[in-house]
């Protein structure tokens, strides 16, 4: 696909921002527009523009709507002058293969006290509670976006072997590190929030880095492998911490 075959459609998004969508569904070839895409947007800004909010398959792009329209000229609105510089930059889209992908190890404490779902994902999937965490940490997954919390990321390629429902009943809170599974998905509790994935697991990293530029050990494009570790290694993680 280059991109005079690309088909994308810009709409409006109240009235100070829009939505770029490129597709639909959840694939790591939406994935690579999507970034791609999010770096033209980023090293061809324009003025007024406040920030821009990549997903699976679109980016939203905010921007304030008084300033687009004084600096740039033109009588058109201001939705329709962002509008065309989406336009232009769609233009130079392009699905080759990114050579600063990182692959991050991620350990994981599972079942026990730190995954309390782990044996309801294998009894749904008629597995057992080892052949889970092998499934789990045999599948290099991928970041597609953050977003939930801060520093959250949603990602997709978890084998389908162990895909589970929500929770019927979401818990009030669910301690940062714990690793869920919802459906096809799999992610990672940046910070202490009430949720409904099933967690399996939990790590004694920390996603959400607040101090730091970028403030998220985890970016979309990011590949993930994690790893079982035992509940002595956790704590030997977290005593490293203080």
């Amino acid at each position: 696909m280059n991109s005079s075959q690309l088909e994308v459609d810009i709409k409006p998004l109240g009235d100070s921002a829009l939505i770029v969508q490129l597709g639909e569904g959840i694939s790591p070839t939406l994935h690579k527009l999507v970034k791609s895409l999010s770096e033209l947007i980023s090293t061809n800004p324009f003025k007024g523009i406040i920030e821009y909010v990549p997903a699976y398959n679109n980016i939203s792009v905010y921007y304030n709507p008084f300033l687009v329209q004084n600096v740039h000229s033109g009588s058109n609105s201001a939705y329709d002058k962002v509008s065309n510089h989406i336009k232009k930059i769609v233009q130079q889209i392009t699905l080759e293969n990114r050579t600063d992908t990182r692959t991050v190890t991620i350990p994981v404490c599972y079942g026990g006290e730190f995954g309390p779902d782990l044996e309801n994902v294998a009894s749904v999937n008629n597995l057992t509670i080892d052949e889970v965490i092998d499934i789990h940490t045999s599948s290099e997954c991928l970041v597609y976006m953050l977003g939930f919390a801060p520093g959250f990321p949603f990602m997709g390629g978890m084998n389908e072997r162990i895909a589970t429902p929500r929770r019927d009943t979401p818990r009030l809170s669910i301690p940062q590190g714990s690793v869920g599974i919802a459906g096809k998905q799999t992610g990672i509790y940046s910070l202490e929030t009430p949720g409904g994935w099933q967690i399996i697991g939990r790590t004694p990293l920390n996603l959400f880095l607040p101090k730091q530029s970028p403030p998220t050990l985890l970016q979309a494009g990011d590949k993930i492998q994690f790893v079982s570790i035992a509940p002595e290694e956790y704590f030997l993680y977290e005593g490293l911490k203080k």
